[in-house]
């Protein structure tokens, strides 16, 4: 199976769930970023699991096209960018986390991002085949 395919079946339905629960239970999100943001230690250690993932997906998926397959790249980038900023700045994501949960459309907007990036990478995970995939091409 060709990275693309399998890290849009693993991201693409993990996204779904977070963004529909996002929407279904967004007060219970809100109490979770906020209890989050209180912990130090929580930001520390979510950083460092953040940055592995990240460098991990940019390490076997460094895809930059003009397609689909980019948002797993972007995805990873970011990932592992935010981890770092978590881990070297925990005041920034502390400063950062209490602004967006102080205006809860954000949370809403959030869900959104999250339900239709999910909905995308499902869809080419499960759903599209595409040339590159058909042919047995990596990436």
């Amino acid at each position: 199976m060709p990275t693309s395919s399998f890290l849009a079946k693993l991201i693409g339905p993990l996204f779904l769930v977070v963004g529909i629960a996002g929407l279904v239970n967004h007060w219970a999100f809100q109490v979770v970023a906020e209890e989050a943001l209180r912990s130090h230690a929580l930001i520390y250690l979510s950083g460092i699991l953040a940055m592995v993932a990240g460098v991990a997906m940019v390490l076997v998926h460094n895809v930059w096209t003009a397609d689909w397959r980019v948002i797993i790249t972007v995805l990873g980038w970011l990932t592992a960018i935010g981890g770092a900023l978590r881990i070297a700045w925990p005041q920034l994501t502390v400063a950062a986390g209490d602004s967006f949960v102080t205006h809860p459309a954000s949370l809403i907007i959030a869900a959104l991002i999250w339900l239709a990036v999910g909905a995308v990478l499902t869809f080419y995970g499960y759903f599209h085949q595409t040339s590159a995939l058909r042919t047995g091409a990596t990436g």
